[in-house]
This record gives C-alpha cells, sequence and structure tokens, in this order.
C-alpha cells in the first residue's frame, strides 16, 4: 500500500471522528494511531468530556460493533466473556457470548470492578479469544478496547497495577474543550448528537489492511536504537521508581510507525518518536513517592528522557 493511501484512509477515519470530537486534533490522531497499531486505549479524565463517544465515534466510523461494558464492583468475569446456559429444548448446554464479542470494546469505569472481573477483560485483550467451561473462542477481528477510569472518584475504586496497566498500548485524556470549541459544541447539539453525521470511512477489511500496512513502515536501526535509548533513560530517571519495560519499547515503535504513516511518510523519524512518546510510557512508570508534591509528573518525566538523549539524523531509508 503506498504511503500516501495510507495516510488518505488513516485521515478520513480521523475526520469522520473529529464530527463528534470537537476541538481534540491531536487526541483523536493518537486514538486512531492506536488502532491502526492492533493495540489498546486507556482514557483517564473526569466524567463528561467525551469518552464513550470517542467510542462510538471510532466505530461508526469502521462500521464495526459497539459494545459497552459498565464496570461495576458485582460485575463478574462472567457478565464479560458470557457463559454457557442450559438449553432444555435441545438438551444441552450453549454458549451465550458476553459482551466483548464485539468490535469496538467500551469498558466504562473499569477500576470499579474487582482485580478477577478486571482480569477476565484484560486476558482478552491479550490473548484476543476466551476460554469458557474449557472451550476457546477466538473474538472478532478487529478487535479494540477503550477503557475509562474516572480521576476523581477513588472511593470504591480498583485502580489497575502496573502490570495491567503495561498491557495498554497508550493512554490519553480529553479534557475540557477550550471556549471556542465548546460554542461549538452547544451549537451543533440543540438539536442532534454529533454522532449522527458520523459515516462509515471504510470497511473492517480494509481496517485490517492497513494496521498490516503500518507495520510495514521502514524503521532504521538508528531510530530503533534511539526508542531504545529513550525507554532506558526512563530506567535511569531520578523522578521514577521503575521506567518503562521492553513492551513499552515495542508499542513506542509500533506507534511510531502508525505516526509516521498518518503523516504519509515511507519510515519513522525521530519526530514521530517523540509525538507517540508520552501516550505510549507515561502510564508504564511509576513515579517517586514526592513525585506530585514536587510539581511534577510521569509526563513530565517522559519528556525529560526525550531531551536527554541525543536525536539521530535520518536522511535515507538505509
Amino acid at each position: 500500500m503506498q504511503a500516501s493511501d495510507l495516510a488518505d484512509r488513516a485521515g478520513r477515519i480521523v475526520e469522520e471522528v473529529e464530527k463528534a470530537i470537537v476541538g481534540k486534533h491531536d487526541t483523536v490522531r493518537t486514538a486512531v494511531a492506536t488502532l491502526l497499531s492492533n493495540g489498546h486505549l486507556l482514557i483517564e479524565d473526569i466524567p463528561g468530556v467525551g469518552k464513550t463517544t470517542l467510542a462510538k465515534a471510532i466505530a461508526a466510523a469502521i462500521g464495526g460493533e459497539f459494545r459497552r461494558i459498565q464496570f461495576t464492583p458485582d460485575l463478574l468475569p462472567s457478565d464479560i466473556t458470557g457463559s454457557s446456559v442450559w438449553n432444555q429444548r435441545e438438551a444441552t448446554f450453549e454458549f451465550r457470548p458476553g459482551p466483548v464479542f464485539g468490535n469496538v470494546i467500551l469498558a466504562d469505569e473499569i477500576n470499579r470492578a474487582t482485580p478477577k472481573t478486571q482480569s477476565a477483560l484484560l486476558e482478552s485483550m491479550e490473548e484476543r479469544q476466551v476460554t469458557v467451561d474449557g472451550e476457546t473462542r477466538p473474538l472478532p477481528v478487529p478487535f479494540f478496547v477503550i477503557a475509562t477510569q474516572n480521576t476523581i472518584e477513588m472511593t470504591g475504586t480498583y485502580p489497575l497495577p502496573e502490570a495491567q496497566l503495561d498491557r495498554f498500548f497508550a493512554r490519553i485524556a480529553l479534557g475540557y474543550p477550550d471556549r471556542d470549541s465548546e460554542v461549538r459544541i452547544l451549537g451543533e447539539q440543540r438539536h442532534s448528537h454529533p454522532l449522527e453525521a458520523v459515516r462509515q470511512a471504510i470497511g473492517q477489511e480494509e481496517l485490517l489492511e492497513l494496521q498490516e500496512a503500518v507495520r510495514d513502515v521502514f524503521v532504521s536501526e538508528s531510530v530503533r536504537a534511539y526508542i531504545v535509548d529513550v525507554v532506558h533513560a526512563t530506567r535511569e530517571s531520578s523522578r521514577l521508581m521503575m521506567g518503562a519495560s521492553p513492551r513499552g519499547s515495542l508499542h513506542l515503535m509500533r506507534a511510531a510507525q502508525a505516526h509516521a504513516a498518518m503523516e504519509g511518510s515511507e519510515f519513522v523519524r525521530p519526530e514521530d518518536v517523540k509525538a507517540m512518546a508520552v501516550p505510549v510510557l507515561a502510564h508504564r512508570v511509576l513515579g517517586q513517592p514526592d513525585l506530585a508534591l514536587r510539581g511534577s509528573s510521569a509526563e513530565d518525566a517522559i519528556r525529560e528522557a526525550l531531551e536527554s538523549v541525543p536525536v539521530p539524523v535520518t536522511r535515507t531509508l538505509a
């Protein structure tokens, strides 16, 4: 697939999603880059900023089946994966699929469910399959999970441990819209919801082709070394107790490939790595206990790591 064609198709997805998500261009692009990388997305934000709308808009733009799971303390793993039910007429057990059998899954407020239930979803994300009563069933493709966490309500929640956070490809926050964007939102929603304007940009088979094409974007040895050096810098940072894992290096490379593809480039540049480093790495590191007291954050530590690593010069594909 030509780089320009790949960028055009990815751009159509972004364009359709932005009909529903106003004034968040970079955030929408990061979400689409995660989709093109065949990863999963974590959104940590306050209520009412459009997390559900983003998930529904992506599902509509790729023509995928949208399924929403509201995580609560009494949610069971079988409520996610499905269960076998006795069919009296056939005198046999039949499997009834759970809501995880969809293309775009919104795991809303994932930190409200117990660790056992969280693990059921995370296993599905990693293995792309579920096992019920000893029988393994593959999940649909494409399969894209968007999990949300509320950052201000911590009572009665079960925060995801670092090992499970590491399974998410990227983490974003939508945040408040700026004044002009919020005025536009009010105007657009007087008579209808903007989701009604979102149209299918590509088909599911076409999305699978894009995901394969993204992996073919060239990454030179110098850029691969640059990615590893950035990740190693997080492990040596005085701001952090724990740096990013090797999975973080791999995901950063995949994300940089997706970013380069969306820019219409046939190869990854250091700028692509820089653009994706914070959303891909910040949730994989653990800050020092006094990090927040010093007015700093994991995101600041990632930016500091980027500044400390020399940027390679890339002139050709070789």
